[in-house]
């Protein structure tokens, strides 16, 4: 599988930018390595660009007819390779070579249901935020794929929350004279059980004290934990009171919690969170019911544990699942001289083939990013030390998704390794 074009620019008139991008992707298109008959594109822009939405996609369109098919959105950042956007004007954009009969393109418009004879493995997703029961909506797309894995991110802007969404002659089938950029709902591209993806969560958050599970829940309150008032066990693991309440809140407002399912992977053995933890924000105390109430639903059955963001604990763990997918994409055994290649070549060098990476998508936290890693680019850099120089676009979303589950303060990397003909 050859390598997937891709291009990034930052520029305060979008034309400019898309110019840049353009001339990125050519020359790279006229390499042998990489891929010269590309059909899909991915678009990520940020806000400072999203009231051009239409004209940058219809721009695109123009200048690579060849691209039939579209999708993408908004944040308020984009990601690149070994590079982040953020607040500032910037798109990127990667054109995927694959087999026609192994992607469709879907939106509101124009759902995935309505694609006949194609059977969906695994999806990319983008979702409007604002969009009412968009937790459901994303479990059901995921019940409806062969896999149940989801992956992508919710729209993050300021300004118009659009989204990408083209398929074919310019429209998506059904969708008629639309534009091809949307608000609202859930847009993205469904892949056949023949485009090969590895995908991995990484998580930000680490706990600060044990797991236990909710005995009492009501609404969006946590009455009891192990039979204990929730309360009581929040400020004892924090080892703070409320008799010192300016010193007890700023402890508190730093805190968040993780949710976990019986059955589900919740913590490592190093002490960090699996990626089955979704994590919430506390939003308030309820001294009348010594609860703690939490920007979620919670069941009772479900474990809780209390956590605090750490950057540290996020670098290690976005390096781990980078491991992780070198290591699920080189065989065990290698050949003697494929070996001696990977050992030879340097981090930053393009990808030895045994590693099979013809793209990456990350979709990562607005949380994260450069402020959280410590300087501008670091996450992104982390991304291209550990994987190599691969193609890669993304961007920061305001809750991010993979498998049937919206995260928080997490990042989703995706890799294309390649397409099983026959399927």
């Amino acid at each position: 599988m050859k390598l997937f074009p891709h291009g990034h620019a930052t520029h305060p008139q979008w034309i400019m930018a898309a110019g840049l991008v353009l001339a990125q992707i050519r020359a790279l298109m006229a390499l042998p390595e990489y891929a010269s008959a590309p059909t899909l594109g991915l678009i990520y822009i940020t806000d400072h660009y999203a009231s051009h939405a239409r004209e940058i996609l219809d721009h695109l369109s123009a200048e690579l007819p060849e691209v039939t098919d579209w999708s993408g959105t908004v944040g308020i950042g984009v990601a690149a390779n070994n590079a982040e956007y953020i607040d500032e004007p910037a798109l990127s954009v990667m054109l995927c070579e694959l087999p026609s009969d192994q992607y469709r393109v879907f939106s509101g418009v124009a759902p995935l249901s309505a694609s006949l004879g194609f059977e969906p493995f695994t999806a990319l997703v983008h979702a409007d935020p604002q969009t009412p029961d968009l937790a459901d909506l994303v479990a059901e797309l995921a019940g409806a794929t062969g896999s149940g894995y989801l992956f992508g991110g919710l729209t993050s802007s300021r300004t118009r929350a659009v989204q990408f969404a083209v398929g074919g002659n310019g429209n998506v089938r059904g969708q008629g004279a639309a534009t091809g950029v949307f608000s609202g709902g859930l847009s993205g591209v469904a892949f056949g059980e023949g485009v090969r993806l590895v995908s991995r969560v990484t998580q930000g958050c680490q706990p600060v004290a044990p797991e236990r599970t909710i005995t009492a829940a009501e609404d969006n309150v946590l009455i009891s934990l192990d039979g204990e008032p929730a309360l009581d066990v929040l400020l004892r693991d924090l080892g703070v009171n409320l008799e010192k309440p300016r010193e007890a809140l700023e402890v508190v407002r730093r805190t968040l919690v993780g949710l976990s399912s019986p059955g589900e992977q919740a913590v490592r053995r190093a002490g960090n969170f699996g990626a089955d933890v979704v994590v919430r924000h506390i939003i308030g105390l309820d001294p009348a019911r010594r609860g703690v109430a939490i920007a979620e639903r919670p069941s009772v059955g479900q474990r809780a544990a209390f956590c605090q963001r750490n950057a540290e604990a996020a670098r290690a763990d976005l390096i781990r699942i980078c491991a992780e997918i070198r290591e699920e994409l080189e065989p065990e055994e290698l050949a003697e001289s494929t070996a001696a290649a990977l050992a030879a070549s340097h981090l930053d060098s393009a990808p030895h083939p045994a590693r099979r990476i013809a793209g990456a998508i990350y979709v990562s936290c607005t949380g994260r990013g450069g402020p959280h890693f410590g300087a501008p680019s670091a996450e992104l850099q982390i991304l291209r030390r550990a994987l190599g120089d691969v193609p890669l676009v993304g961007f920061f979303a305001g809750g991010e998704i993979a498998r049937h589950h919206i995260y928080g303060y997490t990042g989703v990397l995706t890799v294309f390794t390649g397409v099983e003909a026959g399927v």
